[in-house]
């Protein structure tokens, strides 16, 4: 008898584990990782501790100045963190919600107004990578920059594509937003604007003018694709990086070209070798020029970077606020528009 009520015990403990039984909020029924429903509660007390802002575990939510409420993808929680990265508040998001409304009722933050520029970084980046460029961009214009963390390698594009959703849905104050993103980054934003005209009968916020793609793989990745298909790959980098991979047949169909202007910097050496002596063409060393390139562009221009350093090149950076401000990335105002299908060579 005593064997049989411990083991009931463990079974009502795992069962209380799971299902979440004393917390306020269901994770979201669109996550598709695992995600284990821990039993916290919607107000749990908290001691003030410095985190290193959220890598593979953590993804921004809701991004006010430097504040930030992000949801962890294994046990489905949240936390609010200030712009020291330090911990203020955790447990259901309705709790971490408030804290940080309590915090703009007090003047204590200042929601972004006017001009909001939303940088994104690419598969295994975080958004200290994204620093540099984030930083450049803040000084050399009228506008606020919202640099996003979200957990690369541990959900799909569409999963991320809806905490920017999140993301975008609490600019209220805002009155244009651009987009700049890294490699991966830019296959959310795009994900994002399908998933939205879909919801909106064939309209995105128009709130939302020009985007800046640094590195996108806009065809998938042939070296991910090369790379692919193994447990090792599989497991390591995620659902994400198969989809640019041997999963990209189901990723394409969900990706808008941006109905709004939009302009593509690739990395690469201008000839017919590139970086990376693996793959076919120019190339930044990981995703070659004619992946980068998407009918539509109101402009193209080609640096010499590997793709990892694009963000930290001051070409990219200059030329990124110039298209930003006027549409174009070089002074002398020529444009290098893709307009047709025909003159992509993937």
């Amino acid at each position: 008898m005593k064997s049989t009520s411990v083991r009931l015990g463990l079974v009502l403990c795992c069962v209380s584990l799971t299902c979440g039984v004393a917390r306020s909020e269901e994770p979201r029924a669109h996550l598709r990782w695992p995600v284990i429903r821990a039993n916290f509660l919607a107000e749990p007390p908290n001691v003030a501790a410095p985190t290193r802002g959220g890598t593979q575990l953590w993804g921004d939510e809701v991004c006010i100045e430097q504040w930030r409420i992000q949801r962890n993808v294994v046990t489905g929680h949240y936390r609010l963190l200030d712009p020291d990265d330090v911990r203020r508040g955790w447990g259901a998001l309705s709790h971490c919600q408030r804290q940080l409304d309590e915090l703009r009722r007090l003047g204590r933050i200042e929601p972004p107004r006017g001009t909001v520029i939303v940088v994104l970084h690419g598969l295994l980046g975080s958004r200290q990578q994204m620093s540099p460029l984030a930083n450049y961009l803040q000084d050399h214009g009228p506008w606020s920059v919202i640099n996003v963390t979200y957990p690369s390698t541990r959900a799909s594009v569409a999963d991320h594509a809806m905490a920017l959703r999140s993301i975008l849905a609490h600019l209220d104050y805002a009155t244009e937003i651009h987009f700049v993103a890294h490699s991966l980054g830019n296959l959310v934003v795009r994900h994002y604007m399908a998933d939205h005209a879909a919801d909106h009968q064939g309209r995105i916020d128009p709130r939302i003018k020009r985007f800046v793609m640094l590195g996108p793989p806009n065809h998938g990745s042939r070296l991910a694709d090369s790379l692919g298909g193994n447990v090792i790959f599989d497991n390591t980098l995620g659902i994400a990086a198969q989809q640019l991979a041997h999963r990209w047949g189901e990723l394409a169909p969900h990706l808008a070209t941006p109905p709004r202007e939009f302009g593509i910097i690739a990395g690469g050496k201008g000839n017919d070798s590139g970086f990376n002596p693996l793959l076919a063409g120019d190339d930044d060393g990981t995703v070659r020029v004619d992946e980068t390139r998407l009918a539509g562009a109101s402009d193209f221009t080609l640096v010499d970077s590997l793709h990892s350093f694009l963000m930290s090149s001051p070409a990219v950076q200059e030329q990124t606020v110039r298209y930003l401000k006027t549409g174009c990335f070089h002074a002398d105002g020529v444009r290098q528009p893709i307009v047709s299908d025909e003159e992509l060579s993937h």
